[in-house]
This record gives C-alpha cells, structure tokens and sequence, in this order.
C-alpha cells in the first residue's frame, strides 16, 4: 500500500487547510486511516482517525472541535480538514494506514506511512 500526503503550506493563524491522502495498491475500504503530524524537535503525536466499518471518528484533545477527518472509499481517500488554525499545528503531518481496520492513536498498529505533508501557521 502505498500513501501520498498533499495539500500542506503556509497559513495564518485562524485560518484552514486541507489535507488529503491517496491510497494505492491494497483493498482501501478495510483499513482504518490515522493522521499523526511531528512538529520541530518534538516525537510525532497523534491527530485524528477513522475506522473502516462505520465510520468512527477519534481526535487528539488539542485538535477535538477544529479538525476534522474523513474517507471516501470509492476514490481511495481520507481527508483532514483543519480551521482555526493554530502556531501550535505547525508541524509535517503523516497519514497512515492500519489493515486491521479499527484505528488507533497510537503507531504501532499503522502498517502503511504517508511521506508527510508540511503546515506552516504563521502568528
């Protein structure tokens, strides 16, 4: 399975974006997706993620409310949109994908990574 990560840049703060991820090369539809993101000298960190049966959405405390993730099966995609952007987002942001299909917030259970994608909140 193969994952490419798009839609980073530079925005201010208060302001959105929209990640997108496209899967290639496995059955989409089963697993569950994640979005992790590594600020500047700090471990990468939780964001958000989804499940492959209903739909199940889970989110990091300091994103719950501004972001929000989401699939679409039919295009091999899952999507993360961000408002009320913070300086505190910055960071290069990963999606991965979990083949068992239940999502996590933790990174053992992703099999797949994205390569990441860079935001940039400017104060």
């Amino acid at each position: 399975v193969q994952l490419q990560a798009s839609g980073g840049g530079l925005v201010q703060t208060g302001g959105s974006l929209r990640l997108s991820c496209a899967a290639s090369g496995g059955t989409f539809s089963n697993y569950a997706m994640g979005w992790f993101r590594q600020a500047p000298g700090k471990e990468r960190e939780f964001v958000a993620a989804i499940d492959w049966k209903v739909g199940s959405t889970y989110y990091a405390d300091s994103v719950k409310g501004r972001f929000t993730i989401s699939r679409d099966n039919a295009k091999n995609t899952v999507s993360l949109q961000m408002n009320r952007l913070k300086p505190e987002d910055t960071a290069v942001y990963y999606c991965a994908a979990d083949r068992w299909g239940l999502g996590s917030s933790q990174e053992g259970p992703y099999d797949y990574w994205g390569q990441g994608t860079e935001v940039t909140v400017s104060s």
